[in-house]
């Protein structure tokens, strides 16, 4: 009992202290102020002026409206009695005050009649709050994905709820009518510290981790594996300075570029969060595409000959035209997790297939420690892997214990940089110079199971395309549109959006098309062109302009900017000039 005690004091003042950040100081909601001052409630603003004590929050303006949040702090020190104290609670004690009825001290007070009133209709007990937690957990936690409301938006209409009908009168209730909207209130963060870090291994470990067989072929076993330990370190310095720019100016991605540098640099932002999204669908449909022709190949040979990659690039197009559609990004929820079910199982089987062959037959004759013809694809393609920057500020908002993300951040990052050298360093050691991009293509086609985790993995990333693809499709949709546009009430409006996603989805399958003819080239190229400023130059650039005070850790930022725009340039140039040699 007095441990539950001394955690809920504990509780009631951190709220307070959350609370006490948004108030005007010089004015409290305590008892001893509000009975000291209840015969006086309207005292000149010489008076006002001319003391320093506490003065009651019912002297504000609006001081009714928000009487509850100063009691939040109010409470917080008050003394509270022991347990075993037997005494009638005279706060609540029908004894002293009927439950419907407020002290004659607070009826005095301004506007204390009208509460009398409301509160005998309604029948709502003074001790409870019409303030909730969600509201300080509101103060304290704030964030959305790269500062966009990405749910899709109604049509506003000003019209009262059922709740604010003139027969039913209450303390809170607007003069005016309450909008009406689709759009899902933000809500505090409840997920635990296990929740979060499955979470956060779902969001780096995705189509990817299937590129880096090549990659390591491309760049040698050692030069690719220090390479991808060295994206993975930057990549943790890149996410601690967005968190540290996160904790001074608040919200996410989107709404820390603007409060620093602008609405210019906001949407610079949310355009390489909008690039890098279409890129990833488009290397997942080559990869689909790849993957499934030589699914089919094993199975039926003969089909090979009419379905080429191009085909099948065309056949994905009639299934994610359908999806593409949905506005509720919750209902492509059982996809996603049906989606990392067979990623899971194809891992499994490769690691259980290159750890046993590399166990009896050794390491591949032909594996290279250094490649220096293709080495910079391997930088842009482990860039591409780590990228997973715009789904960190949601899943720290998403925590109930916040302050806990960054440990749990480095802790999944460790975790991740095994699971994609192993993968990676495995793969290339078991098949050497033979290794493809469609890394599955490379086990035994004969086998039943090879060609079911092929089969299986295929499908997993084509479900999970539309997730892929919804973020940019919010993002340019809202800025076409605006974010209050809906085709709830306009089939004109609904019909624009639908032409639009039908659009984009078709403009990724021709991009796809395009680079179907080298995929791991155009991977790279994503990684170098669209991940780079996402990862590397916006979160350094931002610490550089918003928070750092230090010379040493300007000078700092300045260099993490100055090698992620070399990085950009010259990976993107080589990735490029490599193409069109080849």
């Amino acid at each position: 009992m007095a441990d539950s005690m001394a955690s809920q004091q504990q509780r009631q003042r951190a709220e307070a202290n959350v609370v006490s950040r948004h108030l005007p100081p010089g004015y409290t909601a305590e008892p001893i102020v509000t009975n000291a001052t209840s015969g006086n409630a309207s005292p000149s603003s010489s008076d006002l002026n001319s003391t320093h004590e506490p003065q009651d929050s019912l002297k504000l303006q609006g001081g009714d409206i928000h009487r509850e949040i100063f009691k939040i702090g109010a409470r917080a020190k008050l003394v509270q009695r022991s347990a075993s104290f037997t005494g009638p609670n005279i706060r609540r004690s029908s004894t002293f005050y009927p439950r419907n009825q407020i002290p004659a001290s607070e009826q005095r007070a301004p506007g204390g009649f009208r509460r009398q009133f409301v509160q005998q209709q309604r029948r709502i007990d003074p001790a409870t709050a019409p303030v909730t937690r969600d509201f300080v957990s509101f103060l304290a936690l704030y964030g959305s994905f790269a500062g966009e409301d990405l749910g899709e938006s109604e049509e506003e209409s000003v019209a009262p709820s059922e709740d604010d009908e003139a027969d039913n009168p209450t303390e809170t209730r607007p003069l005016l009518g309450r909008r009406k909207s689709t759009r899902r209130p933000i809500r505090p963060g409840d997920a635990g510290t296990t929740k979060s870090f499955f979470t956060l291994l779902k969001a780096f470990i995705g189509t990817g981790i299937m590129f880096l067989p090549k990659a390591f072929r491309n760049g040698g076993i050692l030069f690719s594996s220090i390479t991808l330990i060295t994206v993975s370190l930057l990549s943790c310095l890149s996410f601690y300075l967005l968190l540290q720019c996160r904790r001074r100016h608040g919200g996410g991605y989107g709404e820390i570029g603007s409060a620093i540098g602008g609405p210019r640099l906001r949407a610079l932002i949310l355009g390489s969060i909008t690039l890098s999204q279409i890129g990833f669908v488009c290397s997942g449909m080559i990869f689909i595409a790849e993957n499934l022709r030589s699914f089919l190949n094993a199975v039926s040979p003969g089909a090979t000959m009419a379905l080429d990659t191009k085909a099948l690039i065309g056949i994905q197009l009639i299934l994610l035209i359908p999806l593409a559609l949905i506005r509720d990004i919750s209902r492509l929820g059982p996809a996603a997790l049906l989606a990392d079910i067979f990623i899971f199982i194809g891992l499994l089987y490769i690691w259980y297939y290159d750890i046993s062959t590399l166990a009896t037959s050794g390491m591949h004759s032909t594996v290279q420690l250094f490649n220096p013809n293709s080495f910079t694809l391997t930088i842009g393609s482990a860039i591409f892997t780590f990228e997973g920057i715009g789904l960190i500020l949601p899943i720290q908002s998403s925590m109930a214990e916040p302050s806990k993300f960054p440990r749990l951040l480095y802790i999944v990052m460790v975790i991740i940089t095994v699971i994609f050298t192993s993968v990676g360093a495995l793969c290339y050691a078991t098949f050497g110079e033979q290794t493809r991009v469609e890394i599955i293509s490379n086990y035994p086609q004969t086998s039943k199971l090879v060609n079911s985790v092929q089969f299986l993995y295929s499908m997993a990333v084509l479900v999970g395309t539309p997730v892929q693809l919804f973020p940019a499709t919010r993002i340019i949709e809202t800025t076409m549109f605006g974010d209050r546009a809906s085709g709830k009430k306009s089939s004109a409006t609904k019909w624009k959006k639908n032409a639009f996603r039908t659009s984009i989805t078709v403009l990724c399958g021709l991009i796809s098309i395009l680079g179907a003819s080298d995929l791991d080239k155009f991977v790279a190229l994503i990684g170098a062109f669209a991940c780079v400023p996402l990862v590397y130059i916006y979160p350094a650039f931002l610490h550089f302009k918003g928070v750092a005070r230090s010379s040493w850790v300007k000078v700092g930022d300045a260099i993490l900017c100055a090698l992620g725009v070399m990085a950009m340039v010259y990976s993107t140039s080589v990735t490029v000039s490599t193409w069109i040699r080849e």
